[in-house]
């Protein structure tokens, strides 16, 4: 599994806002009112998948995540399978993430011109919050895949130096 390019999801960010951009200039009216409740849940998760990144690098770094029971540091290995299923679970959340951004982020763009009428300024003010929770769960994303990664030996390069 390749790790996500930010290019890429940049892409996707700009192809599905224009796209929500373009179908929100006939479809606006009939929708209604965004709801409030994907801003905490996408900061949420961009909060759990940013601590489990950290905690997964420690332990990959082999640092001391713990107090043993006789009160020493004591590090805790970390499965291959469960770093792999962590690495996958970043991927399709950063995916997901620059679709949602993608998709709040032509809302806010369409309703811009719009901020003197109440409903139109609520739904505003709703995407662009889930806009900006959508690119932290994308960084989070990010930070996981990254810390999922599998840290270079310096044994299997010549001369012990990186390429």
């Amino acid at each position: 599994m390749k790790a996500s390019r930010p290019s890429f999801l940049f892409a996707v960010v700009v192809a599905v806002g224009f796209a929500t951009w373009a179908i929100l200039r006939f479809a606006y009216v009939s929708l209604p009112p965004l709801p409030w409740t994907a801003v905490p849940t996408l900061l949420l998760l961009a909060i759990g998948e940013a601590y489990t990144g950290w905690n997964i690098r420690g332990r990959i770094q082999g640092k001391p995540s713990g107090r043993g029971p006789n009160g020493k540091p004591e590090v805790k290995p970390v499965e291959p399978l469960m770093v792999a299923r962590m690495a996958a679970l970043g991927k399709a959340s950063a995916t997901a993430a620059a679709v949602l951004a993608g998709l709040f982020g032509g809302f806010a763009a369409y309703l811009g011109d719009s901020l003197d009428k109440s409903t139109p300024r609520h739904d505003f003010i709703v995407s662009a919050g889930t806009f900006v929770a959508a690119v932290a769960l994308i960084a989070a994303a990010l930070l996981l895949e990254w810390a999922c990664r599998v840290p270079r030996d310096p044994d299997d390069e010549p001369n012990g130096h990186r390429a």
